[in-house]
């Protein structure tokens, strides 16, 4: 497995995998989902967006973009996206070190999270394995698919 950064040729795949965490509804703040124009538009306006591939399948994928403009465009945020049918195997935990390595590359100071859902436990262990600090808890910061409100878990890595 390797990251690649995204190319139109993969775009179907990239939005069949973010469409399925968008519809699940408990992790992502987006609502929509991408056809193939806004797909592409969209990981193409990123800072970089990474593709996991596997002999030419895409297995997840990332975002990676600034959290803030001007004074504090140094911290970055991200987003990730693993196949539902792969989840489970570490292929989260590559993704997220593989972008680490890519915002300090690309001369980000800090990668910061805004909105992990406090449910979303896995991913806050992962984060907390790899040295990511909570912030604190807002509460009701998400709204679930069922029109219930979750905390979220605000965290950052510093990355210098």
């Amino acid at each position: 497995m390797k990251v690649i950064p995204y190319d139109k040729k993969f775009v179907g795949a990239a939005i069949n995998i973010w469409n399925e965490i968008v519809r699940e509804g408990i992790a992502f703040p987006q609502e929509d989902e991408l056809d193939e124009i806004s797909g592409d538009e969209f990981f193409k306006s990123q800072s970089f967006t990474g593709l996991a591939v596997d002999s030419e399948e895409i297995l997840a994928l990332y975002i990676l973009h600034p959290n803030n403009v001007g004074r504090c465009a140094h911290i970055c945020n991200a987003s990730y996206a693993v196949r539902s049918d792969l989840r489970g195997r570490h292929i989260g935990e590559f993704i997220v070190k593989d972008c680490i390595v890519k915002a300090r590359d690309l001369g980000f100071r800090i990668l910061q999270f805004n909105a992990v859902v406090a449910t979303n436990v896995h991913a806050r262990h992962l984060y907390q394995r790899l040295g990511f600090k909570e912030l604190g808890i807002i509460p009701g910061g998400f709204r679930m698919p069922d029109g219930s409100f979750a905390d979220i878990v605000p965290q950052f890595i510093s990355l210098t």
